[in-house]
Parts: structure tokens; sequence; C-alpha cells
């Protein structure tokens, strides 16, 4: 969403805007009206010879802030994206569970997902907040999220351990809501996809899916799969993010 027009200075500035307001909940509609805005001033700006600093001042994360604090949350808006975000998350699992046969889950395991879930939504819109703010490079933001990923895996594999040893009540899907929920998350998944314009959700639906199952055809034991599937999956999502991360920022 670059404009060619502008200087490299300025584009980078406005994405960071843009991510920033996103990560502190803004309406999309109001964030595309500023930061357009701001674009022509800029743009005008830069056709007069003016720097960056006679627009934002000298410190754009003190004009982020100003801005920011001149907009309203959109609570309704985002409590409707963070419930998505969590729906979806289930959605790659239940994609990756369903290989195994019907779908069964126990009351800690869905527990602990959507707390997993919740704390990951946190994490990743504190890192954003972060990186924005202080426009730093994608080496450096790629580096910040990077821990964020390896505590996701951690808690991952804890879910996974815990919920072998604790005894806690089983939810059954049966035949008919297994494939009921099969059905209803690839409409979720292609859904999410058209809107977010972006192959993402599918390429990150298929390393959750495609390890796990072709390593089921292995003769090795059960953990040792779901290590290396882990493993093969957050691996692959990291160099993906990394190798799209400038065009799809």
């Amino acid at each position: 969403m670059t404009n060619p027009q502008l200087s490299k200075k300025s584009n980078k500035f406005l994405e960071d805007l843009r991510a920033y307001l996103f990560a502190k909940g803004k309406k999309f509609e109001e964030i595309k009206e500023i930061t357009n805005e701001l674009e022509m001033h800029l743009l005008e700006a830069e056709k007069n010879g003016k720097p960056i600093e006679k627009i934002v001042g000298n410190s754009p994360a003190e004009y982020m802030e100003m801005i920011s604090k001149e907009m309203d949350i959109d609570v309704s808006g985002w409590f409707k994206y963070i419930l998505l975000i969590i729906i979806g998350s289930f959605t790659f699992k239940i994609f990756s569970d369903v290989s195994k046969g019907e779908l069964a889950y126990s009351v800690f395991e869905i527990v602990g997902h959507i707390a997993d879930s919740i704390l990951f939504i946190i994490l990743l819109f504190a890192a954003v907040k972060f990186i924005s703010k202080r426009q730093l490079s994608d080496t450096k933001a790629i580096l910040i999220v990077t821990p964020i990923i390896l505590i996701e895996m951690g808690i991952f594999v804890g879910i996974i351990y815990f919920n072998n040893r604790i005894d806690s009540p089983m939810i059954h899907f049966g035949e008919t809501g297994t494939w009921l929920a099969v059905a209803l998350s690839a409409i979720l998944i292609i859904g999410m996809t058209l809107w977010a314009k972006t192959s993402v959700l599918v390429v990150v639906l298929l390393l959750l899916f495609l390890p796990d199952y072709l390593l089921s055809f292995t003769s090795l034991q059960l953990e040792m799969q779901l290590i290396i599937s882990l493993l093969i999956t957050y691996g692959g999502i990291a160099l993906y993010l990394w190798l799209v991360f400038p065009k799809e920022k």
C-alpha cells in the first residue's frame, strides 16, 4: 500500500501509523481516512522540498499517540474480530485433528486454547504497537515477534502434555458433528481469506495439517511426531512470514 510518489521514509511512517492505530483498536474506516489525508499532506510537503518532520514533528511516536487519542476505540467491532480470531484458531485445530477420526476435546483443552489465543492476541498487539511506534526495521520486528511465537509453541506443547495427564470431561462431536465442524471451518477460512485478500491463512492451514498427517504414516512415537510436527509447522510459518512480510505488511 505504498505510494511511489512518496519517499521511503514517508511510506514507512504511514505503514507504521496504520499498524499502530490498528493495534490500538481504532475503526478501519477512520484509520483509512486519517492516513489518506496525511498522505496528501506528506505528498504536498515533499513536492515543496519539506521534510516529513514539518508535518509530523520531530517525534513520530508522539504524533501517533496524539492521533490515537483523538480517535474512539471500536469496542463492539474489535470484540467481533477477537472472537473471530479465537474461533479461527479452533478451525485450524479441527482440520489438524479430523484426520485422526471423529473430533473429541476435553474441557481443559478447550479452555486452554481459548486462554492461549487471548494471550497470543494481547502479546501480538503489544508487539505491533511497540514496533510501529518506534518505526523499527523488518529485521528488528521479526526478532521481537519470534519470542511470542516461541511462547505460543511452549504453551501449545504444555496444553498437549497436561491434557494427557489431567482427568477432564470430554466433549464428543460424533460423525455428523465432526463433518459439520469441518464444513463450517472451511467456510470460515475461505471467508477470512477473501476478506483479508492474502493467502497467509491457507498456507498456515496447510502447515498445521500436512506435517501432522504425513508423520502419522511413520513409525515414530506419538509424542515425537507431535514435537517434529510442531517444529515444522511453526518453522514453516516463521519462514513464510519472513519471506512475505515486506509484501503483505
